[in-house]
C-alpha cells in the first residue's frame, strides 16, 4: 500500500498531463464531429434555447422540432431548413473553437502560458455548456404520460442529452486543475528567472 501511495504522490504532474491529453482528445473528437450533419443538427436544441447562443440561428425557437433528422437519416427538406437556420455554419465555427481549446490545453504540457489559457477556456466552455441544464428542456425526461404511480419526468430525471451535459462538470474541474498547474509553473519560473 505504501508503494501505491508513494507512486500516486510522485505522479501528480504526470496525471495532470494525462488530464491535458484527455481534454485534448475529447475536444478534438467532439469539435471535429461538428462538421458532420448529424452532430450539427444534434446541438440545435441546446443552442436555440440558450440566451448566450440563440442569436446565431435565424429560425424561431420551437420550429426546429419539425425539422429533426433522425441520426443516420437525411431528409432534404430538413437539411434545407438547417441551412437557412445557419445550423451548419454555426457548428463549423463552434467545432473550430472547441478544437482550438483542446490544442491550447494540450500545449500546456510544454508551454505554461498557452496551457493556462487553454485550461481557463476549458473551464469557461464548461460553464456555458452547464447552463444548458437550466435553459434546455430536452435535458430532462419528458412527460410521456406513463401509468407508473409516481411519474419519473422533469427535474431531476436527466435524459441522455442531460447526462451528456452534466459530464461537463468534470471538464470544468480538469480545466481549472490544468490552468492552476500552468500558473504554478509560471510563478516558479519567474521566481528563479
Amino acid at each position: 500500500m505504501k508503494k501505491l501511495i508513494k507512486f500516486l504522490a510522485n505522479s501528480q504532474s504526470h496525471f495532470i498531463n494525462l488530464s491535458r491529453i484527455s481534454i485534448f482528445v475529447v475536444m478534438v473528437w467532439i469539435g471535429g464531429l461538428k462538421v458532420f450533419q448529424y452532430e450539427a443538427e444534434g446541438i440545435v436544441p441546446f443552442v436555440v434555447h440558450s440566451p448566450l447562443m440563440s442569436f446565431f440561428y435565424t429560425k424561431e425557437v420551437q420550429e426546429y422540432q419539425d425539422y429533426k433528422n433522425p441520426e443516420g437519416k437525411t431528409v432534404q427538406k430538413n437539411v434545407d431548413w438547417h441551412k437557412a437556420n445557419n445550423t451548419y455554419l454555426f457548428a463549423y465555427g463552434l467545432g473550430a473553437v472547441i478544437v482550438l481549446i483542446g490544442l491550447l490545453t494540450l500545449m500546456g504540457i510544454w508551454f505554461d502560458k498557452i496551457g493556462m489559457i487553454g485550461g481557463l477556456l476549458t473551464f469557461g466552455m464548461s460553464i456555458v455548456t452547464l447552463t444548458f441544464l437550466i435553459t434546455t428542456p430536452e435535458v430532462y425526461v419528458p412527460n410521456l404520460g406513463g401509468d407508473f404511480p409516481t411519474p419519473e419526468y422533469g427535474f431531476p430525471y436527466l435524459s441522455a442529452a442531460g447526462r451528456l451535459v452534466l459530464k461537463d462538470i468534470i471538464m470544468l474541474a480538469a480545466g481549472l486543475i490544468c490552468a492552476a498547474d500552468s500558473a504554478k509553473r509560471i510563478l516558479y519560473k519567474e521566481r528563479w528567472a
